[in-house]
């Protein structure tokens, strides 16, 4: 019989301890699928004393990366997190070390993927990292094995789980950003800092990575223009169901003839997309390729349970000798590609405003739109009294961001426009 794969796990958090029930719970059935058994010989945590709901007995125990990295197996799991640190330095020796390297980690792999793909493939080992994208999802797997043969044009997909349900319960509520945020810390959606989520950090670190896998290109997480959720106001959600959209958290990459353009920020998206139908905690990612067209990918996105499948799911690849290059293509052939600048996009946009009710206000505005060559669309004005505050929408045809940007800073500047004005990307996906 095969020798078993011997599994090293550096972390026994929510993923750590859920990646080591579902191999006790389905021991004989993954050994059936891979044609030897997955067995956990090692670990290494911080709190070697809390109980973590699954048994430890007759695995050693480290009480270092570094000596986790030496450690008698064939793959290192790793689930500590950050972009640099014990998770990097563990990644490193693990594979200078020969053994295989396993993560659910999206900044380790965001900042430091192609020089670990390239230490990795030089030696002969795989550097597996599905569970560092969209949880559950196989997406990873999806495009660069299922769409191998075709040239992916654009993805674009809700990659974090907090922001939408915030976005979604504010909208089936009326309830502000403040307020169904705490309700998401409350029910463990989001952490006690939740900037890394709300602002759009998060979903970059993940669009950074699919964009590598899509394109074949280097990862270029500072390329990523982001964006957050925190200016979304109730009264946005209002108006984008009146005009026939929802409002999404995306990222969005598409291969264009002067680099690629990454970029994470709300969107309002037709209610009739697939991307718009997606609520709650899940995640959803579409794939458009050139052969296949568009594909839709949605499940879970974080969580024990979806995070451990993926990095299971990872383990029996390696279990069965399964090696594909890391990021689609050889990562000695990986090139860095032209990061296109928001500044460039051409589409519509929505713009709301909170101005003062008195004539001349609207001609100012539109003066403003047509000095920059912005075409307006739609206008919604509620009627208040004379003199006082009312908010204005408006929609426009596709312009370039830059114009765009320009108008949205003349009309800020006039003296009936009582806030910055708000404008959010329409995205016709």
């Amino acid at each position: 019989m095969t020798p078993p794969l011997r599994i090293a796990v550096a972390g026994l958090g929510t993923v750590g301890a859920g990646t080591l029930a579902l191999l006790a719970r389905h021991d004989a059935l993954l050994a059936m699928r891979c044609g030897r058994r997955l067995e956990v010989t090692a670990v290494c945590a911080r709190d070697r004393d809390r109980d973590r709901g699954v048994s430890l007995d007759g695995i050693a125990w480290h009480d270092t990366v570094e000596s986790l990295a030496h450690a008698d197996g064939d793959v290192v799991v790793e689930l500590i997190g950050g972009a640099s640190g014990a998770a990097l330095d563990l990644a490193r020796a693990a594979l200078a070390a020969g053994k295989h390297l396993v993560t659910a980690n999206k900044a380790l792999i965001a900042h430091h993927g192609p020089e670990l793909a390239r230490i990795a493939e030089g030696a002969g080992l795989n550097l597996a990292y599905e569970a560092a994208v969209a949880g559950g999802i196989p997406i990873v797997k999806g495009l660069r094995e299922g769409l191998a043969g075709n040239r992916i044009d654009s993805i674009h997909g809700i990659l974090n789980g907090t922001c939408n349900y915030v976005l979604t319960t504010m909208r089936e509520t009326g309830r502000d950003f403040d307020d169904v945020l705490g309700e998401a810390q409350a029910l463990g959606y989001a952490e006690a800092d939740p900037s890394f989520d709300v602002d759009g950090i998060d979903s970059a670190h993940k669009l950074a990575i699919l964009s590598s896998v899509a394109f074949g290109a280097d990862i270029d997480f500072g390329a990523v223009y982001v964006e957050g959720i925190r200016g979304i106001a109730p009264l946005d959600l209002v108006f984008a169901e009146e005009l026939g959209y929802r409002i999404k958290l995306l990222g969005l990459a598409r291969a264009e003839a002067g680099g690629i353009a990454q970029r994470v920020h709300p969107c309002m998206v037709p209610k009739a997309a697939p991307i718009a139908q997606v609520e709650g905690v899940l995640n959803a990612v579409v794939a458009d390729g050139d052969f296949v067209g568009g594909t839709v990918y949605e499940g879970p996105g974080a969580g024990a349970g979806p995070t451990a499948s993926a990095v299971v799911a990872d383990l029996i690849d390696i279990a069965r000798g399964g090696r594909v290059p890391t990021f689609s293509i050889p990562a000695a052939e990986m090139r860095a590609l032209a990061p296109v600048p928001i500044e460039n996009r051409i589409g519509p946009y929505y713009v709301r405003l909170m101005v003062v009710d008195r004539p001349g206000v609207i001609a100012d505005i539109t003066a403003c739109l047509r000095d920059h060559q912005v075409s307006m669309e739609t206008m919604i004005q509620r009627a208040r009294k004379p003199g006082e505050a009312v908010p204005v929408v408006m929609t426009v045809h596709d312009v370039k961001e830059a114009a765009m940007g320009a108008a949205i800073d003349q009309i800020g500047r006039l003296p009936t426009v009582l806030e910055s004005p708000h404008m959010i990307r329409i995205e016709a996906l």
